[in-house]
């Protein structure tokens, strides 16, 4: 989105040039968009950002899949994912453990203590939500402080860091795209500026303030990037260390946004997911579910009714509060559920007589949908509760019909 932004020392006029105080010149880098027919910023190096003295290979973390077959809606326990005793060892980058993906979107978490190595990813934007805990993340653009509810948007090929801090380890949950991930078109004017029906703006998102500088030489940084059987992964040498930019200005860079801050968009009759929607990227949108009053007409029943994704695979992050639709189901913080294309879902058994006449939910989930189907990685299979599927299936008493899959083997 076009929101400008100047930092550190720049020249007067693009493309001109740029001395240090004994004369020399800095290197100007044009990071941008599409071919230069999108968003870009130009940053001003002390050294030549090109420079790189060795390559080798790096080995990503698992990043096989398979397919969600047979068809089922499953649950997924996050926080079953890292023992305790892990959390030191950890770092944000090698411990991603992938949930789900395609190829448009791939879904992880990791809990981390530890600080990690240089990375970027020049696969797509990094779309990475913070569960809970403190981290500094630095960047070739500067320094953000994020915590607890905090959405940190990292531009494709942006060489970053993650130095978690504070008493309790980070946990979070990231989204990385094949593509970029902006605000959705429909909040933005054809000039780029948030409009007044937008559930945030501008004021709500925060850049690097200045420029954070570091020196060395033969610096690694891990790149993620495409290859010939996928994914695949590069340890880069730099000569030079990378943040060595004095100035920068445009409108690329990475930013946080807290979810704290959106403003949810309610009616007298039940909303669909669209109107919780916070990004969009290709063939996927995220969305989030904050505390917020619900429906108020008189007959209104505020948890959502059973619906069809007839052209989406739907999968929910539950992390904070207490979600109304799911009681019953084994659902908890931490949880996530997905719900594939060819499914009908919605509300547990009772949910939806109980919130007749409720007015407010006390919840927060981060939702992904997206418009190809999803497969399992390596974290969903190690924390899936497979018994999930199953639990629509209630007597009138509210308790489980059977212990058993109806029909047999569970899948």
């Amino acid at each position: 989105m076009a929101y400008y932004r100047s930092v550190g020392s720049i020249p007067p006029k693009r493309h001109t040039q740029h001395r240090n105080s004994n004369g020399g010149l800095y290197y100007e880098e044009l990071m941008g968009e599409e071919g230069f027919s999108a968003d870009s910023s130009l940053l001003y190096h002390r050294n030549i950002p090109s420079a790189i003295s060795a390559t080798r290979p790096w080995q990503l973390p698992d990043q096989q899949t398979r397919p969600n077959d047979p068809l089922l809606p499953r649950h997924f326990k996050l926080h079953d994912l890292f023992a305790e005793e892990s959390w030191a060892g950890t770092d944000m980058v090698n411990g991603r453990r992938l949930l789900l993906g395609n190829n448009d979107v791939r879904i992880g978490y990791v809990v981390a203590r530890a600080e990690s190595p240089l990375y970027k990813n020049a696969t797509g934007d990094e779309l990475v939500y913070i569960e809970s805990g403190d981290v500094r993340l630095e960047t070739v653009f500067g320094v953000i402080e994020a915590t607890g509810h905090d959405y940190l948007l990292i531009p494709r090929a942006t060489i970053h860091r993650w130095l978690p801090h504070g008493s309790e380890p980070v946990r979070a949950y990231i989204i990385e795209a094949n593509s970029h991930i902006s605000p959705p078109k429909r909040f933005l004017s054809r000039y780029g500026q948030l409009l007044e029906h937008a559930p945030y703006c501008e004021r709500d998102l925060h850049g690097p303030n200045e420029t954070f500088e570091m020196t060395g030489t033969d610096v690694p940084v891990l790149t993620k990037h495409h290859g010939r059987a996928g994914i695949t992964g590069t340890e880069m040498v730099h000569a030079n260390h990378p943040f060595d930019v004095v100035g920068w200005d445009g409108c690329l860079y990475p930013w946080k946004f807290s979810v704290d801050d959106y403003e949810p968009i309610t009616g007298r009759v039940h909303q669909p997911p669209p109107s919780h929607q916070v990004f969009e990227g290709t063939n996927f949108v995220v969305c989030n579910f904050v505390p917020r009053k619900v429906d108020y007409h008189p007959l209104s029943i505020p948890v959502p009714y059973y619906h069809s994704n007839v052209d989406s695979d739907e999968v929910m992050f539950y992390c904070g509060g207490d979600y109304e639709a799911r009681k019953g189901s084994g659902i908890g913080q931490g949880s996530v559920s997905l719900h594939p294309s060819g499914h009908v879902h919605g509300p547990q058994p009772g949910a939806y007589e109980r919130s007749i006449g409720a007015e407010f939910f006390d919840e927060l989930a981060v939702m992904v949908d997206t418009f190809r189907p999803l497969d399992l990685g390596e974290g969903a299979t190690a924390s899936e509760d497979d018994s999930y599927a199953w639990s629509w299936v209630r007597n009138a008493g509210g308790a489980a019909a059977a212990d058993e899959k109806p029909g047999g083997d569970r899948g």
